[in-house]
């Protein structure tokens, strides 16, 4: 059995698009509609993504907004990103812009593996941003992209996947099921 892998993983994005709801749904697989606004919080949880098993510690951040100074600790030592914003505010896809920038000029790299999620998606009625506008948002990044219901533990699980591949393929462990050997 392959030792787990320790992952790092920053939730980040504006006040109230669901950040804290998303990371309890995927630790605990329940949904925390009224939530006290997040100082900042780290959950753990064991999950195993392509047969191999990681070790997750989640960093749910408190909500930020253009005007906050990218706190150095969620720079450091960080493996992935999840930013969140929600399909209903267009404020809040705003600022996880703004957010991306502050990402990668702290981190100093052109890419970070990071999955961009449109939360809320189960508000149709009061959507003001296209899951084709999230897309775009995300491509320009080289980011991967989903839209998600922190109701839905499904998505939940989805989008914490999602990032640990992005991680994977950062370190070159692209997911294939055959082993590749190269020499170097």
């Amino acid at each position: 059995m392959p030792q787990p892998k320790y992952r790092k993983i920053a939730v980040i994005g504006y006040r109230s698009v669901g950040k804290s709801s998303l990371t309890i749904q995927f630790v605990e697989g329940q949904f925390v509609d009224s939530y006290d606004p997040t100082i900042e919080n780290t959950f753990n949880k064991m999950v195993s993504v392509n047969g191999q098993d990681f070790n997750l510690q989640l960093v749910d951040t408190a909500g930020q907004d253009e005007y906050s100074i990218f706190p150095q600790s969620h720079s450091f030592d960080i493996h992935g990103y999840v930013l969140v914003y929600s399909v209903t505010s267009m404020k809040s896809f705003e600022v996880v812009q703004v957010l991306h920038d502050k990402l990668l000029d702290m981190v100093g790299k052109i890419q970070v593996p990071t999955v961009l999620v449109g939360n809320k998606k189960d508000l149709h009625m009061e959507r003001v941003i296209k899951p084709e506008e999230g897309k775009k948002l995300a491509d320009s990044w080289g980011a991967a992209f989903m839209e998600s219901s922190a109701k839905e533990n499904e998505t939940a699980v989805e989008v914490f996947k999602r990032i640990i591949l992005e991680m994977e393929k950062a370190d070159g462990n692209a997911p294939s099921e055959e082993k590749k050997c190269a020499v170097m």
